[in-house]
């Protein structure tokens, strides 16, 4: 069992190596990889200053159970001369993929090589990054790598806040308002019907320091339009309190009326 990470463990990453440990039983082995990726930053993005705390991650991973810590410099994962990509070019297309250009690139090829390297039996990944999950595995289908893909529910502060190893940026201000998103996915899941990015927009506008990256509400399975035969939808916004962009999502499934 694989957990890819990029270090800054928390909450969230324990109960993946947890997930993983239950899944690997006593005879399986689960490694953690720690990488902090430069081929899914975008210029002007957090890449030198991305928290990095590697004996406290080491000591959480021990912890968890984890069997194997895979730290490798990134001189090994991109040695010199380094110049093939896996690129996605569907499900990429939005979302994250529209905000932050080349990013699932780099994600797509880090992740093809971490399961080259530990060659996994199954991977886990958090529902927080939903983009991501479908991506990873629609490349894992499309390249036949041979990887279960195993997705592990998004755990959350006591308020409701998603948690991120980037929560660290937030100012206190700033903190004390970024509950609101989880509030406002909850308020469309909860509605009977109607505009659900709508509803989204209008209870995230009440917090003063948000300003939204985009917000979505995408069929859960194909990540297109929802259509005729749309039985779930996921609701998915990015929104900046200052210098940081906080992702999240809820997954609703519609009644008839709703979807045609």
């Amino acid at each position: 069992m694989l957990v890819p990470t990029m270090g800054a463990l928390h909450a969230g990453h324990v109960s993946l190596m947890r997930r993983a440990r239950r899944i690997a039983g006593e005879r399986g082995r689960v490694v953690v990889s720690i990488f902090v990726n430069p081929a899914q930053f975008g210029p002007g993005e957090d890449f030198s200053r991305y928290p990095r705390t590697f004996a406290r991650d080491c000591k959480m991973c021990e912890e968890a159970g984890v069997d194997v810590v895979f730290h490798p410099e990134a001189s090994e994962i991109y040695p010199e001369g380094f110049s093939t990509y896996v690129e996605e070019e569907r499900i990429s297309r939005g979302l994250c993929g529209a905000s932050r250009p080349g990013h699932f690139r780099g994600v797509c090829t880090v992740v093809l090589k971490l399961f080259n390297i530990v060659r996994p039996d199954a991977a886990v990944f958090g529902e927080k990054d939903y983009q991501q999950v479908a991506i990873i595995r629609r490349m894992v289908k499309d390249l036949n790598a041979g990887v279960k893909i195993v997705a592990a529910p998004t755990v959350r502060e006591g308020d409701g806040l998603a948690l991120s190893s980037r929560n660290v940026y937030l100012s206190e201000e700033e903190r004390g308002q970024a509950h609101v998103i989880r509030r406002a996915l909850q308020k469309a899941h909860d509605a009977a019907a109607g505009d659900l990015a709508g509803i989204v927009r209008r209870e995230i506008a009440k917090a003063g320091l948000a300003r939204v990256d985009y917000i979505e509400v995408l069929d859960a399975e194909t990540m297109e339009r929802p259509g005729k035969g749309t039985r779930e939808v996921v609701i998915a916004c990015a929104v900046w309190f200052g210098r940081t962009r906080l992702i999240d999502n809820v997954r609703k499934k519609l009644c008839k009326s709703e979807n045609g």
